[in-house]
């Protein structure tokens, strides 16, 4: 049996395993790859709240890191939350000056609004991080804090700010008629739109996305084509999502969601 390729996660574990470096493990199983995990940090968290953020400290994420890029033939790698700017920093040290592509999906707002870094992460993110991406996967709201505040940050004005190729998914407005992700890359922009998917809450579908790029681009795809793949994948994956009813602590009830990507099967289907 020839060995998948190899494909690395640098991200927060999800004790709800429906976001993090869970959401990427079984979107890289159920696309044929083989998922590598360095942990930045322990998330405390539903799809409705973030109890608490506990960050990995540095050196352990850096000690993580050499292993891994010491011992497997990675060849695509993907960051989701990072915490704070001393990880932002620890991860560039590692990963300048390698040849390997790089999705930066910068997790800085979670689904259910709250804020999930320190204001100086997105500097260290402009100045040490982005300039080695070969992609970067903001939502709306994590536009807005890339942005330089002159007007709505769009693919365009936001790749020639970054310098780097950059998906804006619009997951987040919920005014269109459709759920548009638009590409900017090299001076071409490209749409992938896809219908709303109505459900109670898509928890980890940011994360889901990214690593179905990141797993794409492992298996040699371009990237407008891993881009146009994940966009299938992602909106299957709402679309088969299941849930569970439950009562929080704050005693209202509420729908738990999870997408299925983990039982998907091949990953040529739609």
């Amino acid at each position: 049996m020839a060995a998948p390729p190899v494909a690395l996660t640098i991200a927060g574990s999800d004790c709800s395993g429906g976001a993090g470096l869970q959401a990427d493990l079984k979107t890289f199983s159920a696309l044929g790859v083989h998922g590598l995990t360095a942990v930045t940090a322990v998330v405390a968290e539903t799809p409705h709240t973030v109890h608490g953020v506990y960050p990995v400290d540095p050196t352990t994420l850096q000690e993580q890191l050499r292993i891994l890029l010491d011992t497997y033939p990675i060849a695509a790698i993907k960051t989701g939350i990072l915490g704070t700017a001393p990880h932002v920093v620890a991860v560039a040290e590692l990963l300048a000056g390698r040849e390997i592509p790089l999705v930066i999906d910068p997790v800085m707002v979670a689904s259910c609004g709250d804020l999930l870094v320190p204001p100086d992460a997105v500097c260290a993110y402009r100045e040490r991080l982005l300039p080695l991406a070969t992609l970067v996967t903001p939502n709306l709201p994590e536009a807005h804090e890339f942005s330089d505040g002159t007007g709505e940050p769009t693919a365009q004005s936001l790749a020639q700010q970054l310098g780097c190729a950059v998906l804006l998914t619009g997951g987040h407005n919920v005014h269109t008629e459709s759920a548009t992700d638009v590409l900017y890359d090299v001076e071409t922009i490209r749409e992938y739109r896809s219908p709303w998917v109505a459900i109670s809450s898509s928890h980890g579908s940011g994360c889901t996305l990214s690593a179905a790029i990141t797993a794409n681009l492992a298996h040699g795809m371009d990237l407008p084509s891993a881009v146009e793949c994940a966009k299938e994948f992602i909106t299957r994956a709402l679309r088969e999502s299941y849930a569970w009813t439950t009562r929080e602590g704050d005693g209202e009830i509420r729908a738990l969601n999870q997408l299925p990507v983990a039982f998907f099967g091949d990953r040529d289907s739609k």
